[in-house]
C-alpha cells in the first residue's frame, strides 16, 4: 500500500504543474494577479509531493520491498543500509525522479528568492519550469514508473545494485551532478521568461546572473567528483576517459562557463543580450543530452540507466520540443536584441567574446566527437570509435589559448582599452612566467618535459597577473588591508576560480607527463621499484564483507631506507550476482599518489597487479573546488542581495547610471 501512496503523489505532482506551466503564464499576458501570484504556492506544492515520492522510495529500498521492481532490480537483503539509500538512484527510474525532484528543488528555491522581481516576471520564469517537470512526469508515469509493481510473485530477493556503484563516491556524486545539470533549467526558464516578456534589458540578466554562477559551480564540483570517483573506483588509474557519458556534463560546463562570461557583459554594458539567450538555451540542451545518451540505450556503460529505446524517443521528444521551441520563440525575438552600446577591438568585450567564442568551439569539439561514432553506427551498423587524440589534438589548444586571456581580461577596461597600458602592465608578468614556466617542473620533477613547462608557464601567467591586478587595485587605499576589503565578491570569486583553473592545469599537465605504471607478477616477499619508491608484496589473505568475499594483498612501500605506507587492494565477488570486482589501494598526498590495483591469483601465491605513481593528481580536484569556491562568492555578490523590488524593468541608461552596488566586476 504504501508505494502505492508514491504513486499517488507522483500524479497530483503532474496535477500541480500542469497548473502551474498555463495559468501563471496565460495571468502574465492578462495582467492576472491572481493567476501569476498562484506560481509560487504551486511551486511549493510539486516539491513537497516529489519529496513524498522520493521518501517513499527510499522506505521501500530500506524494508526490502521486493515487490517494487525498480527495488528488486536495483537492491538486495544483503546490501548495506547506505547503499540501500543511495540505490534509489541507482537505475533509470530512481535517478529520474531524484532528477526531476531536484528541479522542484530549484523552482522552490526560486519562489523563496525573488521577492524583490516583478512578479510577472516571477510567473514566467515558474511557468516555464512547470512545463519542463511536468514533461519530465509525463516521461515517468508513461514509460519509467519508480513505483510499478511486481505480481503476483514477487522476488524472494533482489538482484543487487551494480558493484561499481557499492561506493562512497556514489553517494555523492550522482545528487552533485544532477544540481548542477537541472539549475541549468532555471537559468533556461528566465531567458525564457524575457523572451516571452519582451523586455530584453540588463535587468534580466542581473536578476540571472547568482542562479547561472550558483548552477556552474555546483556542477564543477560534480564533474569533479565524478572524475575522483572514476580515479580511485574504475581500476586504471586515470581521471578522464572522455567517455561517451562523461562528456555531456562537460559540454554543458562549457557552455555554462561562457554563459556566465556573457551574462557580465550584458548586464554592465548592454550587449551581447541575444548570445547570452542562446548560450542559455545551448547550456540546458547539454543537460538534456547527457540525460538523453545515458537513457536511450545507444550505449552501454557503468553511467548508462536504460536500455529501452521508447525511453529514449520520449526523452528526444523532450529535447526537441522544448529547445526547438525556445530556439523558436528566439527567433521570433531577435530584433528586439540589438545591442546599442559600441566597444573598440581593445577592450573587455572583445575579450570576453573572444572567451564565448573559444568555449563554444571546444564544446561544439566534444559534442562532434561524441555524437559521430553513435550517429555513423545507426546509418550504418559499423562501429567506429572516437578516442583520447582527437580530442586533446582539439581541447588542449584551445584551452591554452583560454588561458591567455584570462590573465588580461581583469586588466582591460569596458569600452576601450589601451595597448600600452596592457604592455606596461603584462610584460614582467610574461616574464616571470616562462622563467617559472621552465624552472619550476626541473626543481619539482628533476625531468624536463615540454607540455609541463608550458602548462606551468600558463599557470603562473594566470596567477602572477592576478597578483599584479589586485595590487594595482589596492594600491592607492588607505591601507592594504581597507583596499582588499573594498575590493567585492564578484572580483574574488572571479580571481579564485581563475586561480582554480591554473592549479587544475599544472596537476593535469604534470600527472600527464610524469605519472608513470608498472604491471607485473608478484610472489610474496617479493619487491617491484617504481619511481623513487620500492613496492613490496607481503602476501594475501581471505576476506569477508556483509555482502561479499574476497582476498586482500599487502604492500609494504619504501622510499630509500624509510617506510612510506602499507596499501591493501581488494578483489571481491559480489555474493549475489557472483559479480568480481577490484577495490584500489591509494596512498594520497598532495604532490603524489602511489596507487596499487590487484590482479588475479596465478599458479602458486602469485598476483598479477598493476603500481601506478601519479604526481600532482590531487591538484586537479584541488583547481575544481577553487573554482566551485570561486563560482559561490560571485554568486554571493552583496549586489544581488540588495536588489531593490520594482515592478517595472528598468531600462539600460538607467542600469547604466546607477549601478547597484558599485561597479561590476566581471570575470574575464
Amino acid at each position: 500500500m504504501i508505494p502505492e501512496i508514491g504513486q499517488f503523489s507522483l500524479i497530483l505532482a503532474l496535477c500541480l504543474s500542469v497548473i502551474l506551466a498555463s495559468l501563471p503564464i496565460i495571468g502574465a499576458y492578462q495582467n492576472n494577479f491572481l493567476w501569476m501570484s498562484m506560481a509560487r504556492p504551486l511551486s511549493a506544492g510539486v516539491f513537497v509531493f516529489l519529496a513524498v515520492c522520493i521518501a517513499i522510495l527510499a522506505y521501500a529500498f530500506v524494508t526490502d520491498d521486493f515487490s517494487v521492481k525498480f527495488v528488486a532490480e536495483h537492491s538486495n537483503s544483503l546490501l548495506p543500509d547506505r547503499y540501500k539509500l543511495t540505490a534509489v538512484w541507482g537505475g533509470h527510474e530512481g535517478s529520474f525522479l531524484l532528477w526531476t525532484f531536484m528541479l522542484s528543488g530549484w523552482m522552490l528555491s526560486v519562489a523563496i528568492f525573488t521577492k524583490s522581481m516583478p512578479l510577472e516576471f516571477v510567473a514566467r520564469v515558474l511557468g516555464v519550469l512547470g512545463v519542463l517537470i511536468t514533461g519530465y512526469i509525463l516521461f515517468m508515469l508513461a514509460t519509467s514508473n519508480p513505483f510499478a509493481r511486481i505480481v503476483p510473485l514477487p522476488p524472494v530477493d533482489g538482484a543487487d545494485l551494480n558493484s561499481a556503484l557499492q561506493d562512497f563516491g556514489f553517494i555523492i556524486h550522482p545528487p552533485t551532478l544532477y544540481m548542477g545539470y537541472v539549475g541549468f533549467s532555471v537559468v533556461f526558464a528566465f531567458a525564457m521568461a524575457a523572451l516571452l516578456s519582451g523586455k530584453m534589458d540588463a535587468a534580466w540578466a542581473r536578476w540571472c546572473r547568482p542562479w547561472a554562477n550558483v548552477s556552474w559551480a555546483i556542477l564543477t564540483l560534480g564533474i569533479a567528483l565524478g572524475s575522483w570517483w572514476a580515479y580511485y573506483e574504475l581500476g586504471w588509474g586515470g581521471w578522464w576517459a572522455w567517455d561517451p557519458v562523461e562528456n555531456p556534463p562537460l559540454i554543458t560546463w562549457l557552455f555554462g562557463t561562457a554563459l556566465i562570461h556573457s551574462l557580465a557583459a550584458t548586464e554592465k554594458r548592454g550587449v551581447f543580450k541575444s548570445w547570452t539567450v542562446l548560450l542559455a538555451i545551448l547550456a540546458f540542451a547539454g543537460s538534456l543530452l547527457g540525460t538523453f545518451i545515458t537513457r536511450s540505450g545507444l550505449l552501454t556503460s557503468v553511467h548508462a540507466f536504460a536500455s529501452d529505446p521508447t525511453r529514449g524517443f520520449f526523452i528526444l521528444a523532450i529535447l526537441g520540443i522544448t529547445v526547438g521551441g525556445a530556439l523558436l520563440l528566439f527567433a521570433f525575438r531577435a530584433p528586439l536584441m540589438k545591442s546599442e552600446f559600441g566597444f573598440d577591438l581593445v577592450s573587455r568585450e572583445i575579450l570576453l567574446l573572444s572567451n564565448n567564442i573559444i568555449l563554444v568551439v571546444a564544446a561544439a569539439s566534444v559534442f562532434l566527437g561524441t555524437m559521430f561514432p553513435m550517429v555513423y553506427q545507426g546509418l550504418t551498423d559499423d562501429l567506429i570509435s572516437i578516442g583520447p587524440p582527437y580530442f586533446n589534438a582539439i581541447f588542449i589548444p584551445l584551452m591554452a589559448l583560454l588561458t591567455v586571456i584570462l590573465a588580461i581580461g581583469p586588466y582591460c577596461r569596458w569600452k576601450r582599452t589601451s595597448v600600452a597600458f596592457l604592455v606596461a602592465q603584462m610584460g614582467k608578468v610574461a616574464l616571470a612566467s616562462l622563467a617559472l614556466g621552465v624552472v619550476v617542473p626541473l626543481i619539482v620533477t628533476l625531468e624536463f618535459s615540454l607540455v609541463a613547462t608550458i602548462a606551468v608557464a600558463l599557470a603562473s601567467w594566470i596567477v602572477l597577473a592576478m597578483l599584479q591586478d589586485i595590487r594595482n587595485k589596492t594600491t592607492n587605499k588607505a591601507s592594504r588591508l581597507k583596499g582588499l576589503r573594498s575590493l567585492s565578491f564578484s572580483y574574488y570569486g572571479m580571481q579564485t576560480a581563475h586561480l582554480g583553473m591554473a592549479v587544475m592545469l599544472i596537476g593535469v599537465a604534470l600527472t600527464s607527463a610524469f605519472s608513470s605504471e608498472r604491471s607485473v607478477l608478484l610472489a610474496p616477499g617479493q619487491d617491484v621499484g617504481l619511481g623513487n619508491y620500492v613496492f613490496r608484496f607481503e602476501g594475501a589473505a581471505a576476506i569477508n564483507g556483509p555482502n561479499y568475499v574476497g582476498e586482500e594483498a599487502s604492500f609494504t612501500v619504501i622510499k630509500g631506507a624509510e617506510k612510506i605506507t602499507t596499501l591493501h587492494p581488494q578483489r571481491r565477488v559480489y555474493l549475489a550476482t557472483g559479480t568480481p570486482s577490484t577495490e584500489m589501494a591509494i596512498d594520497a598526498g598532495l604532490f603524489r599518489d602511489l596507487f596499487i590495483t590487484l590482479g588475479e591469483q596465478k599458479e602458486g601465491d602469485s598476483w598479477s597487479m598493476t603500481i601506478y605513481v601519479k604526481p600532482f593528481v590531487r591538484w586537479i580536484w584541488l583547481g575544481a573546488t577553487f573554482m566551485t569556491l570561486g563560482g559561490i562568492l560571485a554568486a554571493a555578490d552583496k549586489r544581488y542581495r540588495r536588489l531593490r523590488r520594482r515592478h517595472t524593468e528598468p531600462n539600460r541608461e538607467q542600469s547604466r547610471s546607477k549601478p547597484l552596488g558599485g561597479e561590476l566586476q566581471a570575470s574575464s
